[in-house]
């Protein structure tokens, strides 16, 4: 009944008839042909098992973990986060080894790094040296992760012992 009618007087159920018919027909002659080579022990160009993918990288290829988790972190948006944590497990990596001996980052908040020094001398090195921690800093972690350093030294130790305190200065001859 499709062939019957013109192909531009087609119109709904016909040509949706005749396109199905057409695709039909390429199908059998696709899978006829296939046979044929199968039969005659020969592998056609254009035949393929179902599954098999080839020489030439494949998706399903094995892959290295930390290219896996590379794409993982990128796909979840984990950059800056892990960015932030290479700072402290990475501090002798970030700043190198001599700053690091003498220092280590207390807190990361809003891109400003607090770093505690192991003396008032050291603190007053590591701020002359903001600047170039800084660019170390993002020359291993990236840009904008680490924009400003908040640097102090050590804690003086409290005199605030008990539930009762008296207001002052606390011993002022033990720190001259």
């Amino acid at each position: 009944m499709a062939d019957a009618v013109p192909p531009a007087e087609q119109n709904g159920p016909e040509l949706a008839r005749a396109a199905l018919d057409a695709a039909l027909k390429k199908r059998a002659a696709r899978n006829q042909a296939a046979a044929e080579a199968r039969a005659k022990g020969e592998s056609p160009a254009r035949y393929r098992p179902r599954g098999y993918s080839g020489p030439g990288p494949d998706p399903r290829d094995p892959a290295k973990l930390g290219d896996v988790l590379s794409r993982l972190m990128k796909t979840r948006g984990w950059q800056r986060p892990t960015a932030e944590a290479t700072v402290f497990g990475e501090w002798e990596k970030c700043v190198g080894p001599d700053i690091a001996s003498h220092s280590r980052p207390v807190k990361l908040e809003n891109g400003e790094l607090t770093v505690e020094a192991e003396s008032t001398a050291w603190a007053t090195q590591l701020r002359l040296l903001a600047r170039t921690i800084l660019t170390r800093i993002a020359g291993t972690v990236g840009n904008n992760v680490v924009t400003k350093l908040h640097i102090h030294g050590p804690a003086a130790p409290s005199w605030t012992h008990g539930r009762k305190r008296v207001r002052g200065t606390g011993p002022g001859d033990t720190y001259g």
